[in-house]
């Protein structure tokens, strides 16, 4: 039986073009995908469309991704004949849809299953004589593609080194006359490759002392880090850490915050007390809004009755742990229950499914549990920021429940790293658990 899988040369040389062959999973993680392969030749098997297809339905970020992949591929089929190749000029490749007749195949494989007929297909371009790559986020799938003697490549369009994080602090060991300045005029320049905001600890030799600094950007110059005045909603920093993260969320220039740490190192804790804070005490916002993904972890309890907001409490209860335990820390008449806080409409639960399409201007918006948000989902979220908004988002990278994200490729550390170096943007790594010692030692030992 013939096929369509005769892909035609692209723009450089036969022997040294590279075909890559395209999972549908590259395109649920991002929907715009065949747009990072720049000259070189990139097939989509037709049974990725069918994937697609299926999975094109709902309301959930995973839904409208396939739809705007299959509208992306459409977009390109009206420039010719997908069978035979059309040539994309913005990125100098050729696409092609392409299938395999699986009677033809002698492996052993169950074609009843959607990605082996995926990998047959890479895998009769291979024996064509082509340079193929299979591209996928599924590791299982790239396990067996290095079975089938194919080259298998996870898609890192958009995954960072988590290994090398930005954390928001350097240390550096501080001159005698440089404390001095620090005391006589709040700032010191410098001529370190900093990033915008970034914390230096500066240490006198003999270390029995130090002085926290921020680097200003705009002056090449390290600023004191002036101490808390006072309690923040009822709630002080146990840490050096802590401390620095409440100067980032108590600074109104800083409108993007991102607050990464283990379990129990408070950055929920932190975030909710600024965010109270500045809209009761300080009124710089109108509101507070809050809201995490809604991935369970572990089996899902199914079915929730009632409206979006009784549906919401129960995915929302760590926020609410929080607010409770700042409410009894406050003792003050500004402070009442969670559920005054949200019939005065200064609390805001909200999904993140209805965030999309929103202009969200002045308000204090809370997204927990980033970590489990893919990096175009994150964008969404950021992009809804209108004027007087301040965004921050907590995580932790190494607890995600997201089935198709890892520590390297989920929308919290891709932030970080995008982010870095710009004056309105401010990072905090908490590595001290300060929920209970039992706490510490699980999210260290287990």
């Amino acid at each position: 039986m013939s096929n369509n899988l005769e892909v035609r040369p692209g723009p450089k040389d036969k022997k040294k073009v590279k075909v890559f062959v395209l999972d549908t999973n590259v395109f649920i993680h991002r929907p715009d995908a065949l747009m990072s392969f720049r000259d070189n030749e990139i097939v989509i098997p037709l049974w990725v469309l069918e994937e697609l297809d299926k999975l094109k339905s709902g309301t959930e970020e995973r839904a409208r991704n396939a739809r705007q992949a299959i509208r992306l591929i459409d977009t390109m089929g009206k420039r010719g004949r997908l069978s035979e190749g059309v040539f994309i000029p913005e990125i100098n490749s050729t696409l092609t849809i392409a299938m395999i007749y699986d009677s033809e195949s002698s492996l052993d494989l169950d074609l009843g299953r959607m990605d082996n007929k995926i990998l047959l297909s890479a895998l009769h371009l291979k024996n064509f004589g082509k340079n193929v790559f299979f591209v996928s986020k599924d590791i299982n799938a790239r396990v067996k593609a290095q079975a089938l003697g194919l080259n298998a490549v996870d898609y890192e369009k958009q995954k960072v080194n988590v290994d090398r994080l930005y954390t928001g602090i350097t240390e550096q060991e501080g001159t005698e006359e440089q404390f001095r300045a620090l005391e006589s005029d709040g700032q010191i320049p410098t001529d370190r490759d900093l990033a915008a905001n970034q914390f230096v600890q500066l240490n006198e030799r003999k270390g029995r002392s130090f002085q926290l600094t921020r680097y200003n950007q705009a002056e090449k110059s390290l600023w004191s880090v002036p101490p808390l005045g006072g309690p923040v909603s009822g709630i002080r920093p146990l840490n050096l850490r802590q401390q620095l993260a409440f100067n980032l969320l108590l600074d109104p220039a800083i409108q993007l915050v991102t607050l990464v740490g283990k379990a129990g190192t408070g950055k929920t804790l932190l975030a909710i007390a600024a965010a109270l804070s500045q809209t009761l005490e300080s009124k710089l916002y109108s509101r507070v809004l809050v809201s995490r993904p809604v991935i369970p972890m572990g089996r899902d309890i199914g079915y929730l009755p009632g409206s979006k907001d009784d549906k919401m409490s129960n995915w929302m209860q760590p926020l609410f742990d929080n607010l409770d335990y700042l409410i009894a820390q406050a003792h003050s008449q500004n402070l009442k229950s969670s559920d005054q806080l949200i019939k005065a409409k200064i609390l805001e639960i909200e999904a993140l499914s209805f965030i999309r399409g929103r202009s969200l201007p002045n308000q204090y918006i809370i997204i927990d549990e980033a970590q489990n948000l893919s990096p175009h989902e994150v964008k969404t979220i950021v992009s809804r920021a209108g004027s007087s908004t301040k965004i921050v988002l907590t995580g932790d990278p190494f607890q995600i429940d997201n089935p198709y994200l890892d520590a390297s490729s989920n929308g919290l550390t891709y932030l970080v790293e995008a982010f870095k170096g710009q004056s309105l943007y401010g990072h905090m790594f908490l590595d001290k658990s300060e929920r209970s010692l039992l706490a510490e030692l699980a999210a260290e030992l287990l």
